[in-house]
Parts: C-alpha cells; structure tokens; sequence
C-alpha cells in the first residue's frame, strides 16, 4: 500500500516476546467495499486518503492489502467473563501496527472482524455489519460527548455472509485506540507466573501511557494508583451521560483509561439505576447503577497481578494494594458529587448537596422521567414536550434548587455555562441507533450519516435536534447482543 497516506508505524507491541502475541496477517475477504470512512480522525491521525481509488481503500480497510510498515499480531490476553476467569485473546480481531502522528501520539490500529486466530475458541473470527456499524456510532458519540474511547476510522463490508442466527452481512471496523492492553492482558501474563515476563509488561506499559512513573521506587504500586485514577474519572463520565457498558469484563478494561469495546452498550433514556441493555446480563452484574462497583472489582482483579512486584513479601504487597484499591469509594464518592454539582450548575460545595441531588434523582426515577432531557429542561433549553415537569414534587425540587443557586451569587448564564459543558442535549439514543442500523442493512446510509453528523456537536443546539431529542419513556424490551 503506498504510503502517500502517510502511514507512520513504529511496532513496539509486536517486539515484546511471542508469549505476548500471534504473529498473523487478516485472512482475506471476498469482496470489500469500503462503506463508511472516518475523515475527522484521519486528518487528527495527519492520515491522507485523498485521491485514493475506492477499490484500494476497500482492499485496505478490508485486510486484502496491507499498509507499508505494519506488523500485524493478535494479542493474548485472559479476562474474568461475567466474574469467571478464561484465558483469551483476539479471536477476531488483528493489530496491523502502531501509528505515530506528526505530534508523536501513537495508535494502534486493529482491525476488528478480520479473521480467525489461535485465540478464536472455535469462533469464526467474523464480525457482522450491524454491531461494527453500532461500535462506529457509540465509540464517535461517545468521543464527542469528550469521554475517552477507542474510536472508529472505517467499516467495510466483506461481501461474505456471516453465520450468527441466520445469514448476516459480513464487515470489518478499522479501530483506532491508545492501545488495547487490558487488565485481562496483566490476567494472561500474571497466570503464567513469571515474574519477569511480567517486569516486562508494566515497563512497556509505563513507557508506553505512565511515562512520568519511569522514576518511581515502586513503579507496580504507583501503576496501579494511576489506573484507578484513569478509571475513576471514565465510569464518572459514563454515569454523567447515562451510558451503560453492558459487559465490563477485565478483558474490556483498558490500561489506558479509555472506553473499550462497545458491544452490548446502550444509554438510558428513562432514569432506573437498575438499567440493563445486554441480552446476556441475566442477573444485571453490569446494571448502570453496578458500574462503580465492577470497576473496583476489576481494579482489584489487576491488582492481585502486580503482588509480586509490589512487594516481595506478601502480606506488606497484599497490605499495600489493598489500601490502593479501598481509595476508590472515596475519590469515586467526591468526584459524583462533583460532577453531578456541574450537572445542577452548583459551583460550590455544600453538605447539603448531596441530599438536593439524590431527591432529584430518586424523584425521577418514580415518576420514569427521561435522564438526559431533565437536565435539558433545567437549562431552559427546547425539548420534547413533557407534562411531568409540571408535576409538584419536582415544582417543589426546583424551588429548593433555585434557592440553592440563588446562595452562590452568581447569574443564571453562570450556572448555565457550567451546566452546559456537562450536560449533553443529545445522545445516541436507542432507538436512533436503532433506526440506522436498519436501513444500512438495506443499502440506505442516509439515517445513519445524519445521526453521525448531529452527534458530532452533542452539546449545541441543531437544527431539527428535537427530532433526536424524542423518548421513547422507556426502558424496557430493548436488548443489546454482543455480535459473536
């Protein structure tokens, strides 16, 4: 592949032992067709695809000819799948290499629905155009909505048919991330039990994404202080939009802190804490209301994996994670409250504002009111239409929100400001995602275009945004699956 695209690979991952990784190329497909092409993130990337025939962008993005420079592996990793640990591994996903931009920031860029690997478990290694094209809506919504994420650069369809129910369209997604080194990834080495293959998965990790803890005394120890950290502030965001992961297992937590893996993902419209998406959530372990605290388990689940470098005796290395992890409640405590303050417009803190936040909460959960354009309405901006705002309880709430405010001794455009950089008018609703889904199953990329062109300014008001403003006032019988 010609590399007037400026592709800028430096392979660092697939140089780590083989214990690591799969050396392996995509298989390649029937017929590619390049369908969707991400031009905001290949200019970010200094990628250029101008002037490149459709059929070589479709060969590229479809796996049938690699780029100058890439290295292609499938990586190892194992993971605790709805709490029950499995060694894994790509099993339909390969790695072509590490990108470098012109301000040196590196990318992998996977290719997810490529093919078999040793890793596939007796999968086909396929994926279908329908979950390839929900990861491209939800993983660019979500970048918008300025939440860290993988994100999405092209989907091809295959022009092969896919076995899953029934015969589906075959499709590949171009991913873009920081890396796709996972907690499960840490779970894989850790297994093995050796210490230096282990030595040397959190030196490549630290140089790679922790740079600044090169100098550390106990480089384990302060990893693990900053992963918390990073995850901590992502499960905020995803609480502060109403984004429900649908499956966080150790595998799908990435080192970097960003969003990984958008399978049975969904966003709350109705407000219940209780929400699950995923067909496969029969006892709601990844529920809304659960994020918090599978985020702590998870963090716990790596932690167990540095012990032997945190501390060559076990008891102080047990003592010294536990305190680590046991800081979670706490700075997760702080940081809602914050964050949920921005939401309601406070800038200062009061002890009483947690009460004010969780009535209002609790308020519209009874009354099944619609998470997101509650806080719309608050900001006075336009929305659907709704009598449940006239109801007493929550005139009531205002007013003790009003006095609240009132207390600051600021404007109304100040509250208003801060509310804004929090509170989303839109979202990807359900049955939007839904909607484009469809019709590009049926060849009409039309609806799916136009959802991805609004979600791009979730926070400005749009021309006909009321249209995906609308909800549904529910909740139920929506179900996500995960595409495998």
């Amino acid at each position: 592949m010609k590399n007037h695209i400026n592709w800028n690979f430096d392979n660092s991952y697939s140089k780590l032992p083989d214990i690591f990784k799969e050396n392996i190329e995509p298989f390649a497909v029937k017929n590619p067709k390049l369908i969707i092409l991400n031009h905001n993130l290949a200019s970010e990337l200094n990628l250029n695809f101008s002037g490149i025939e459709m059929d070589e962008l479709s060969a590229l993005f479809g796996g049938n000819k690699l780029p100058d420079g890439s290295n292609s592996i499938a990586q190892a990793y194992a993971g605790h799948q709805f709490g029950h640990f499995t060694m894994l591994g790509d099993g339909r996903a390969t790695l072509i290499g590490e990108h470098i931009t012109n301000k040196n920031n590196r990318y992998d860029v996977q290719f997810k629905g490529s093919g078999k690997t040793s890793f596939s478990r007796n999968g086909d290694g396929r994926a279908v155009l329908g979950p390839m094209l929900r990861e491209y809506i939800i993983s660019e919504g979500m970048h918008n909505l300025n939440i860290p994420t993988t994100r999405s650069l092209a989907v091809v369809k295959t022009g092969e048919e896919v076995i899953r129910e029934k015969p589906l369209q075959g499709a590949i997604l171009t991913r873009v991330a920081s890396s796709h080194i996972r907690v499960g990834t840490f779970q894989y080495i850790a297994a093995r039990q050796k210490k230096d293959e282990l030595e040397i998965l959190v030196d490549y990790v630290i140089d790679r994404h922790y740079p600044k803890l090169n100098n550390s005394e106990n480089k384990a120890i302060e990893l693990l202080s900053a992963v918390l950290e990073k995850q901590v502030d992502l499960v905020i965001n995803w609480m502060r939009v109403g984004f429900i992961h649908g499956v966080m297992n150790t595998d799908n937590m990435s080192i970097s802190g960003e969003t990984i893996d958008y399978g049975p993902c969904a966003f709350m419209d109705v407000y219940d804490p209780k929400t699950v998406f995923s067909s496969i959530d029969q006892m709601g372990r990844y529920a809304y209301c659960n994020q918090p605290v599978i985020t702590k388990w998870n963090l716990a689940r790596f932690a167990e994996c540095l012990m032997p470098l945190i501390n060559t005796d076990e008891n102080k290395a047990v003592n010294l994670a536990t305190e680590i992890i046991n800081s979670f409640e706490k700075k997760y405590e702080e940081k809602w409250l914050n964050m949920m303050r921005n939401k309601i417009g406070l800038l200062k803190s009061e002890e009483k504002d947690k009460f004010l936040i969780l009535d209002l909460l609790t308020w519209m959960h009874q009354k099944k009111a619609d998470y997101t354009n509650t806080f719309c309405f608050l900001m006075n901006k336009e929305i659907q239409k709704d009598k449940i705002f006239e109801n007493s309880d929550f005139l009531n709430w205002k007013k003790r929100w009003e006095n609240r405010l009132k207390s600051e001794n600021k404007t109304s455009d100040e509250s208003i400001k801060i509310m804004k950089t929090s509170n989303p008018l839109i979202i990807p609703r359900n049955h939007k995602v839904e909607e484009a889904l469809k019709a590009a199953e049926e060849d009409n990329l039309k609806p799916f275009n136009q959802l991805i062109e609004v979600l791009k300014n979730p926070y400005l008001n749009q021309k006909d945004i009321i249209n995906y403003q609308i909800s549904p006032h529910s909740n139920e019988n929506y179900q996500t699956f995960c595409g495998t």
